[in-house]
């Protein structure tokens, strides 16, 4: 696994998210920062945490001129089903293939109870408008990452 650090220019990409809409980094450049973070699976317990305090943040994320997206390698379907029942606010990205994944360098091995298996790592990207990529959250719990990422961007405002 070669994950991508600040300083790197972000990997284009365009995916369908959660409403089989399609969402391209490009333009959600063209008016804000983005996060772009990745979650291994839809639904699971850390992943839904993290993502409910995403939506609770998403006002103060544009506040701070910031839009989250999240990627996994679920199918739109689970993405829809996971929007549904958390009332998410914001897009989530399937990347099936984990194409993405690769291009950011966070699908690798990973091990979990005695088992080793590929999947993506639990890494986010804060990507300028520029698109290069301005800082790589890599050390944070679900439960606090909306924490870690918001006192980032209020102390790199």
């Amino acid at each position: 696994m070669n994950t991508l650090k600040a300083g790197d220019n972000a990997p284009l990409f365009t995916l369908q998210n959660q409403n089989d809409e399609t969402v391209e980094l490009e333009t959600l450049l063209e008016s804000n920062q983005v996060l772009v973070y990745f979650y291994p699976k839809a639904s699971t317990p850390g992943c839904t945490v993290q993502a409910e305090n995403l939506r609770n943040e998403k006002t103060q994320l544009a506040e701070l001129n910031t839009v989250a997206v999240g990627i996994s390698p679920d199918p739109i379907k689970r993405l829809k089903n996971f929007e549904t029942k958390k009332e998410l606010n914001f897009d989530l990205l399937s990347d099936e293939d984990h194409a993405i994944a690769d291009a950011f360098g966070v699908w690798g091995l990973k091990k979990f109870m005695g088992k080793e298996y590929d999947g993506i790592h639990r890494i986010s990207f804060l990507v300028s408008q520029d698109g290069k990529i301005k800082h790589v959250f890599d050390k944070f719990k679900t439960k606090d990452h909306h924490e870690v990422v918001i006192n980032f961007l209020k102390e790199n405002a």
